[in-house]
Parts: structure tokens; sequence; C-alpha cells
């Protein structure tokens, strides 16, 4: 079994920021992540993180990862498949076990699945949860993006360069993307379609139609499509460490005080998984935070206690 001061699980920009802290700061560091980037690598294009004009997600998240190896920090891809939060915790994934004194958990969230009917049967199959990933598989069919958020209208915008016709669906009457987003949209052929849900996905083989209802009067009409992008927000991961008794909260997230410490002495927890504004640059910060924290929890308490104390929720 391997010995580490801390393992951090996660490898988005809250795992990656923590793993770069916590190795300058002389801890034996180990990143375990199925992926690197996390949700940030599948961004086109990451316009709003500070020093960085514009960087494809996955190219900053391999930024991160290597300027976090340069202090030390080791990075493996791996699935965590159990826990064990004793006073010596131990990490297992399918081949090996690690033992550590402290935990940073930093699993980010997935894509939340829009319950429509046929949205299972046609996964992978002109549906899709990731625009960076498949639209180039769509060049020159007929798309439509269902959701109203920063995320959404970015997919939108970027899907009516290679798409012969875009389609935006939101169930309100206006968006939450950023207005920055908003105005570039304004500047695309896309074809906004105001309070409406996408009740029905449909088709043969592949996605040929959806079925849109007008959640004001019920209207319910037909639109010829080749894929549908789905972008209705995340849903935290949180699986295995709610097993292994990391309190949450009624929406999933994990409960954490101002050192974003858990319930569980030495567990901490940083960026999406916790609830927090879904951005890089707030992930970056609480990973940075959460790995102060644990240094000073290894070496005895935070800025002066004996112990851990003050559990309690964040928000």
């Amino acid at each position: 079994m391997e010995n580490y001061d801390l393992i951090i699980i996660g490898g988005g920009p809250s795992g990656l920021s923590a793993g770069l802290y916590a190795a300058r700061r002389n801890l034996k560091v180990l990143i375990l992540s199925e992926t690197l980037g996390g949700q940030m690598a599948l961004a086109p294009s990451v316009e709003n993180y500070p020093g960085a004009e514009s960087i494809p997600g996955l190219e900053l998240a391999e930024k991160m990862k290597n300027q976090a190896e340069k202090f030390g920090c080791e990075f493996k891809l791996a699935k965590v498949v159990g826990l064990e939060l004793k006073e010596i915790k131990k990490v297992k994934t399918p081949e090996k076990e690690y033992s550590t004194k402290a935990i940073i958990i930093a699993t980010g969230s997935r894509y939340r699945r829009l319950e429509a009917e046929g949205e299972d049967k046609f996964i992978g199959r002109g549906v899709s949860y990731c625009a960076v990933c498949d639209m180039p598989l769509f060049k020159g069919k007929k798309v439509a993006v269902i959701g109203g958020s920063d995320t959404a209208v970015r997919s939108a915008i970027y899907a009516s360069e290679i798409a012969s016709e875009t389609y935006l669906i939101h169930r309100r009457d206006q968006l939450r993307a950023e207005e920055v987003s908003q105005e570039k949209l304004k500047k695309t052929s896309v074809k906004i379609i105001w309070n409406s849900v996408v009740e029905k996905i449909e088709g043969d083989k592949f996605v040929n139609k959806i079925i849109i209802k007008n959640v004001n009067t019920n209207e319910k009409t037909e639109l010829t499509i080749d894929g549908v992008f789905i972008e209705v927000g995340e849903v935290p991961t949180t699986e295995i460490v709610k097993a292994a008794g990391v309190e949450v909260n009624e929406k999933n997230f994990i409960k954490v005080d101002d050192k974003f410490q858990t319930n569980i002495s030495g567990v901490f927890a940083a960026g999406d998984v916790t609830g927090s504004f879904a951005q890089i640059v707030t992930a970056a910060a609480e990973g940075a935070e959460a790995a102060t924290n644990a240094y000073l929890y290894l070496r005895g308490g935070f800025y002066g206690e004996k112990k851990p104390t003050d559990y309690g929720e964040k928000k």
C-alpha cells in the first residue's frame, strides 16, 4: 500500500489547484481521477479565466496538471471505488489501495438528464451532453441545444458554426447566460424557441425529430432534428463519499464549513461538489483554500487550534 500525506479525488480545476498548493507546501500529494480536467476539459473555449484570454478547456487543464507536477504532485488516472475515512484513511481503486492522513474531495458534477421520453434510447445516437465532443459529427445537419445557461448558449454559438440549422430551446422567456454570451448569440443564425420543453425524442436508428411543448399554452409541435444537445445543468458526484459517511445536503452537495472541511476530521471538499458557483475560477480558488487548510490540519490545527473544530455548513 502506498502512503501519502494528502490524496485529492478529482482532476478538475479544484483538484488540480489543490494539488499545486499542497505540493508547494512539500506535502506528498496524489491526485486520483478518471479523467483530466473534469467538465473544464469539455469547453471548446474558456474566455473568463483570468490571464487566459481564450484557451481550450483541455489545454488549460493540461497546463494546470503540468504546473502541479512541476512541484512534485503525482497524478494517476484511476477510478475510486471505495473509501475508509478513519484516522488513517484508505482510498481504493480497482488496481491499488492507498493510505493517507487527509483527503480533498473534488469530484465535481456530471450532466443532468432531461428526463424526456426517448432520451436514454438515443444517447450516442443523436443525443449528447457534450457539444465540444460531438458537434463535429453534425456538420451540415440540424441540431437543437436545450437550456438557457452560459454553457447552453456557448454550445449553440459553437453549433451555429458547424450545423446547417441550430435551435436553442429554453423553458423560460429569458436566458441565464452572461450578457457577453447573449450578445454573441444575437450575431449568429441560432433560432430561439422560448417557454418550451422537449417532451419526447423520436427516431429510427438515430434521432430524427423532437416533440416540444409550450409551457404556457401546452401546445405541442414537432421539430425535425438530427442532434439534441442537452445542457440543463449538473448533479454532484457524491455517491462514494456518501457511502463512506460524508454528509450532504438535500441536493446531494457536500456540506463543508468555512475551512472546507466536511463532518469527518481530515476530509475536505472543494469545487462544484460543494454546490459552489460553477465556474473554473471559483473551483480553483476553493481547491487552493482546501489544500491550505489540509496542510494546516496535518501540521496540528488551523491557525493555532490544536484540532479541527466548528463543523457546520458553508452556505
